[in-house]
């Protein structure tokens, strides 16, 4: 079986947990999902802080590292990846553990549930950087419609 890693990016509110969760539902084998967001969550509640962003961040890049040193079949990380610096990390992991890469983009417009600003979003859409080859999906909250991007 193809080992895949599944980077799930877009910016907050755009439907990157509901595309992780669907995209498990349809993989078959052992299956890991991360978010940096899994830092913030405390006794089921979403606490963020921004101070602590960076260790949110490590976190789930050494524990993709664990599952992947672990063969997990597929890996899914939903971040908001705004550029390719913030992808590095993981495609470099990919090719350390000789994973396939898959990149979907999401480009939902729901509220985001973390209550990030507006004008940090609109900060993140400035900084965004396409990923050749990704897959755009567009989530309306009952199905996804994929398209493949080409810069």
């Amino acid at each position: 079986m193809t080992r895949i890693l599944w980077i799930i990016r877009g910016l907050p509110g755009t439907g990157k947990s509901t595309q992780a969760d669907r995209l498990v539902l349809e993989l078959d084998g052992e299956v890991t999902t991360l978010e940096a967001d899994m830092w913030f969550m405390r006794n089921g509640e979403y606490i963020f802080d921004a101070s602590a962003l960076g260790s949110a961040h490590k976190f789930c890049q050494l524990s993709a590292e664990y599952a992947m040193r672990s063969n997990e079949d597929h890996v899914i990380i939903s971040n908001t990846f705004t550029t390719m610096k913030e992808m590095k990390p993981y495609l470099q992991l990919a090719k350390t553990y000789n994973y396939q890469v898959r990149v979907r983009k999401c480009i939902g417009e729901f509220k985001s549930i973390h209550n990030v600003p507006e004008e940090t979003i609109a900060k993140m859409k400035d900084r965004w950087q396409d990923y050749d080859g990704e897959m755009v999906i567009l989530c309306d909250g009952r199905r996804s419609l994929g398209k493949t991007s080409r810069r």
